[in-house]
């Protein structure tokens, strides 16, 4: 199927697409915010800038979007325009999503991985939940925390 809009326009469209500050992770931020947890946001000293740290636990989390780290839920598709070229930066970002929560694990930091999916979609468990479920684990021992929809 041809694209609706010219290469110039999709390439500023993609380019206007947020790393931070998105929409799941700023709904993460505020319950966890609303039930009294204080935490940093994107801290450059860390591996792979964990999108909040909450320091009194020695936990991070990442917000991750479901396409842009190559999630394997109904939210991801492999675009068919320049597949290969999608394919090579979705692995990319799969590989330094990788290092980095090895990194802070082996730097003794818990870590956590919320996917977009659990906060909207088909399956998503629903932001109380997800935030039950986060709550639950910064109280606790776990090491890391995979949420998905």
């Amino acid at each position: 199927m041809a694209d609706i809009v010219s290469p110039d326009i999709r390439s500023r469209m993609m380019t206007g697409i947020k790393g931070k500050n998105t929409r799941p992770e700023i709904a993460v931020r505020k319950e966890m915010f609303r039930r009294g947890f204080r935490y940093r946001l994107h801290a450059k000293e860390l591996p792979g800038k964990p999108d909040i740290v909450f320091p009194r636990f020695r936990a991070v989390v990442f917000v991750h979007g479901c396409f842009w780290h190559g999630h394997d839920c109904h939210l991801f598709r492999l675009p068919s325009t320049r597949p290969e070229f999608w394919k090579t930066k979705i692995d990319r970002n799969r590989q330094n999503d990788a290092k980095s929560i090895e990194a802070l694990l082996s730097s003794g930091w818990r870590v956590a991985v919320i996917w977009e999916c659990s906060t909207r979609g088909k399956k998503e468990s629903g932001l109380l939940s997800v935030a039950d479920e986060l709550q639950s684990w910064l109280k606790g021992v776990g090491k890391t925390l995979d949420i998905r929809g």
